[in-house]
């Protein structure tokens, strides 16, 4: 037995249970000090930037780090100051469609804050694939840890001078989308992803109902895989036609536009090289340019309304 203060006696395993549940008590209130701080910090810094898109699909295989990185690039020459956080951690891919290595690694400050690795022209990133020591080396998180991910890398990278922040987000609608509907102020909109087929139709209606559930803006739909043309001219629709107007027209919103296919992107983004830069004169890059004007356009009236 153990004497406490005042007489009280209790055995050595209460005493030791006592112990450790005050222990238990102090580590949590340190992660709740811990967690409100960095969130703090968010609210700080998304302040700070105008815009934040978010980029969702919820239906796998659409091409959707492909838009958000051609996308982020097509809007970067009009101008525009802009950067991507890749919150898919399970299967980064846009370090390679930014023309960036995953060698290259992401770099502090003294204060420990994350500078952004820099890739094709001028658009920065932030990524898990360029934090893991080799290309393949797999993430194996639960939703809690992605969820904390998400939080520390919006709170403690340096987004000083970002205009635009899109955030490319993997399919499904569970914790990386709750996490960045939930912890980012004002988030300027979803802008949903799709092919034509029926099946990413019925998927990526999830997607936009998520969005009105949620309450975030439904910013617009672009098509992607929409056609391939044929070197005769003649337009073969292999994925289907006309998905994304369906849901253009059910959900009001706005159509951005479609995306053929062309064997000279699957190149590009094999050789880890920005297809928007490398093919300019191409439809599919004439496509970006058009639809990241678009998008400033909904942007600008939803401003104004």
């Amino acid at each position: 037995m153990i004497e406490l203060s005042g007489g009280l006696r209790i055995s050595k395993d209460e005493y030791k249970e006592k112990s450790t549940n005050v222990v238990s008590y102090k580590e949590q209130a340190e992660r709740m000090r811990t967690l409100q701080s960095e969130q703090r910090k968010v609210v700080e810094k998304m302040k700070r930037i105008p815009y934040k898109i978010a980029v969702l699909s919820s239906k796998g295989g659409v091409g959707k780090s492909f838009v958000t990185s051609n996308l982020a690039i097509a809007m970067s020459s009009i101008g525009k100051n802009v950067a991507v956080l890749d919150a898919d951690f399970h299967g980064p891919s846009i370090p390679r469609m930014l023309g960036l290595s995953s060698t290259r690694g992401l770099l502090a400050k003294e204060d420990g804050s994350i500078v952004p690795a820099v890739g094709a022209n001028g658009v920065k990133a932030v990524s898990v694939g360029l934090m893991l020591p080799e290309e393949d080396t797999p993430v194996i998180w639960r939703g809690a840890l992605k969820t904390t991910a998400i939080r520390q890398l919006l709170a403690y990278t340096d987004w000083e001078g970002i205009e635009y922040l899109f955030i490319d987000l993997p399919p499904g609608t569970g914790d990386e989308q709750l996490t960045i509907a939930q912890i980012i102020p004002h988030l300027t909109g979803f802008l949903l992803v799709t092919i034509p087929s029926e099946v990413s139709k019925h998927v990526v209606k999830k997607a936009a109902a998520f969005a009105r559930k949620l309450n975030i803006p439904l910013l617009g739909i672009i098509e992607n895989m929409s056609y391939f043309k044929c070197p005769d001219g003649s337009i073969q629709y292999i994925f289907g036609k006309g998905a994304a107007e369906e849901i253009s027209a059910e959900y009001n919103i706005a159509f951005l536009g479609k995306i053929p296919i062309d064997p000279k992107i699957r190149e590009s983004n094999d050789r880890g090289e920005a297809f928007f830069l490398k093919y300019p004169d191409l439809e599919a890059s004439k496509s970006f340019m058009s639809i990241a004007k678009k998008l400033l356009e909904v942007i600008e009236k939803q401003n104004v309304t």
